[in-house]
């Protein structure tokens, strides 16, 4: 059989650094265009309005920034110290951090335990859940169970939901479906391939699919704790 994967390789890489690249040109673009402005007319300047729009396009730089990190990092296994972690308490945590609309509703086992890096975790909860107020009308719906020996957690909003034809390439890094919007609410396009690439660093999947009643529903497993062997 002939593999495919050496010429593929490079393709996504190659797609992956021209998509990296432009996502960092838009924000130093506007930064650039806003100071070359003050400085060709400093009388006609708004400074606290030209400062305020500046550090918003270095907010946005920061963050892409962090998030190609991190994605290096989890690629690498850097920082995978695995222990055994509370799954319903991270997302407890988590979860009530959010006030207001959209509503967060939580329905969690006690006591679902997997083999994990927190911190990594943790970020998985926060993307998926980030990832659910930017598409809500009016509520999300977060559950934490046990599922066989897996741990599994649903993230469901009621939002607009994902075409069948979309759910995979959501995952993609940089993959907006509405690209205006989500610059407009804060996403580097990078949250949901973020969050699976650390759910398979955790032997875990996840997969979107229809939530009942309309919208997206996010389902992430990962084995429970006692069903994985630890390395000495």
């Amino acid at each position: 059989m002939t593999s495919t994967a050496p010429t593929q390789w490079p393709a996504q890489q190659d797609r992956f650094t021209a998509d990296a690249a432009h996502e960092l040109c838009t924000p130093l673009a506007g930064l650039r265009a806003q100071l070359e402005e003050a400085l060709l007319h400093p009388g006609e300047t708004d400074l606290p309005r030209l400062l305020d729009a500046a550090l918003r396009d270095v907010d946005r730089l920061e963050a892409i920034t962090a998030d190609l990190l991190l994605l290096t990092q989890v690629a690498a296994g850097t920082h995978l110290k695995h222990q055994t972690v509370d799954l319903t308490d991270t997302v407890r945590t988590h979860a009530i951090r959010w006030t207001g609309r959209p509503e967060i509703r939580l329905r969690t086992a006690p006591a679902v335990t997997v083999h994990a890096a927190p911190a990594y975790l943790a970020r998985l909860v926060t993307n998926l859940i980030d990832n659910a107020r930017r598409h809500a009308r009016q509520s999300i719906q977060v559950q934490v169970r046990h599922y066989d020996a897996l741990a599994e957690l649903t993230v469901t909003d009621d939002g607009p939901g994902i075409p069948a034809q979309d759910r995979e390439r959501v995952f993609e890094r940089f993959t907006r479906l509405d690209s205006a919007r989500c610059r407009r609410r804060g996403g580097t396009g990078l949250g949901l391939a973020i969050a699976r690439d650390i759910a398979h660093a955790h032997a875990g999947t996840l997969h979107v699919e229809d939530a009942p009643g309309g919208g997206a529903r996010f389902v992430l497993r990962l084995p429970l704790a006692r069903y994985v062997a630890v390395q000495p």
